[in-house]
């Protein structure tokens, strides 16, 4: 039935083994999108300078706030995909393929006009630095105005993941990210176009990544449709936006509680922005396995859910608990070693300016290191909610991390001063992990007294 060999039904062998053996290629692929993001950032920095970096940090969080919004409509049609795909229900599987992809499209629209409505007034209302204003709006109006190109390679990735398909995004994240490097060098240094060129390298990479995923799709039969039965299926329509909405609304509340840390950070100058940026930009490299771990228990749980399978739910997500506290703990030996140079790739400038801005950046780097499992706890319970259909408490722990950012960055430096601004973010990731790790057991417990248990 299948011509492509790397679908993968999850409901049945070692989860450890599944888990690890799916999670892997995204972690390679993911290492390889932090590799080209560092590149990015640190031709930025050495080459164009604090300012430059500052601006692109800047505009971090309202980038994250458009993109956010693509990859949770994609994450959140790839749910009902998985469910589909683990009860074995072909014909259900095909109409939510189409009508996923045709909604992508009018989703797509949407927020490419967001975007640009949104742009300068955010820009504004978060105070930027005048001297940064001009570099952030070049850089993001380049980045929106691939928003396509980001929902292309989303939906397509989204949907070979949600069949069990880890490899083919790691091929396209692979090749992308070799374009970017080679690209950022290309148009940053020889062709001297700024943080335009290196917005314009990203979007290349993405358009290539895109058009693997679109590639492998087509081979995949249990979602190839004859032309006539292409229908817009509303009431499965109805079915994906009510996954969706709340996976892109989760998604704004975190992006909302991010402007408010860059508004306040906005105040304490180019130098904070930049240390920021800098460990910002290593953010990646720490939840790289967390987000793979996310991939594959959304996949894992979403198909054993569809298939029934509630024990085996069970035994896989508290087999992915383990490997991510391991994971977290080795990561976080690692940034305590090695962090301080790290983050000193990125920075150039004025001796003493770059010194300052390497210890802002090292102190907040050991301290996310330092709570690395918290956030490993949140993706995996996260994830698991998500795979069950459960897009409403996700959401609900995305309002508490916006309530722990903006309190903490309030108040908190009142209190320490300083200091106070290092400690949003792993307050944060503890705030949502008490609504998540709750809401999974409390979830568990009805769906078990709810489902007969198939015979494994």
């Amino acid at each position: 039935m299948m011509d492509n060999n790397s679908v993968k039904n999850m409901t049945s062998g070692a989860p450890l083994r599944i888990l690890f053996s799916f999670a892997l290629p995204l972690m390679v692929g993911n290492i390889f999108q932090q590799l080209y993001t560092m590149v990015d950032s640190m031709v930025v920095g050495k080459v164009l300078g604090l300012n430059a970096l500052a601006a692109i940090g800047n505009g971090e969080w309202l980038n994250w706030l458009v993109l956010s919004m693509v990859q949770g409509v994609a994450q959140g049609f790839s749910i009902r995909l998985a469910q589909d795909f683990g009860a074995n229900d072909i014909g259900r599987l095909k109409k939510t393929y189409v009508t996923a992809f045709r909604l992508s499209i009018l989703c797509t629209a949407a927020v490419l006009g967001f975007a640009f409505a949104a742009l300068r007034p955010i820009l504004h209302l978060l105070h930027t630095p005048v001297e940064i204003f001009p570099i952030t709006v070049t850089y993001l109006s380049v980045i929106f105005a691939g928003v396509p190109i980001v929902m292309a390679y989303n939906f397509g990735a989204s949907v070979l993941r949600s069949l069990g398909d880890s490899r083919t995004p790691l091929r396209a994240m692979i090749i992308a990210s070799l374009c970017n490097i080679v690209l950022d060098l290309l148009f940053v240094i020889a062709f001297r176009w700024g943080v335009a060129g290196a917005a314009a390298a990203t979007l290349v990479g993405q358009a290539v990544s895109a058009f693997i995923c679109y590639l492998s799709l087509k081979k995949i039969e249990v979602i190839r449709t004859p032309k006539p039965e292409r229908r817009f299926e509303r009431g499965i329509a109805a079915e994906l936006l009510k996954l969706a909405m709340p996976f892109a609304f989760q998604n704004v509340i975190i992006s909302v509680g991010g402007l408010v840390v860059q508004f306040v950070i906005n105040g304490y100058g180019v130098l904070y922005i930049a240390g920021f940026t800098a460990t910002n930009k290593l953010y990646g490299i720490l939840e790289i396995a967390a987000i793979s771990y996310g991939f594959a228990l959304t996949t894992y749980v979403g198909q054993n859910y569809g298939a029934g399978r509630i024990r085996r739910i069970t035994k896989g997500v508290h087999t992915g608990v383990l490997m991510g506290i391991v994971t977290a703990a080795l990561i976080s030996a690692v940034m305590f070693l090695f962090g301080r140079h790290i983050v000193g790739a990125f920075i150039s400038g004025d001796p003493q300016d770059a010194a300052a801005t390497v210890e802002i950046a090292y102190h907040y780097l050991c301290i996310m290191a330092a709570f690395l499992p918290v956030l490993y706890l949140l993706h995996i319970y996260r994830s698991s909610l998500q795979g069950l259909g459960d897009t409403i408490m996700p959401m609900a722990s995305g309002g508490a991390e916006l309530v722990m950012r903006i309190l903490v960055i309030l108040f908190l430096p009142r209190l320490i001063g300083n200091e106070g601004l290092f400690w949003a973010e792993v307050l944060a990731w503890a705030g949502a992990d008490v609504v998540l790790v709750s809401g999974y057991y409390i979830r568990m417990a009805k769906i078990g007294r709810r489902f007969v248990e198939k015979e494994t």
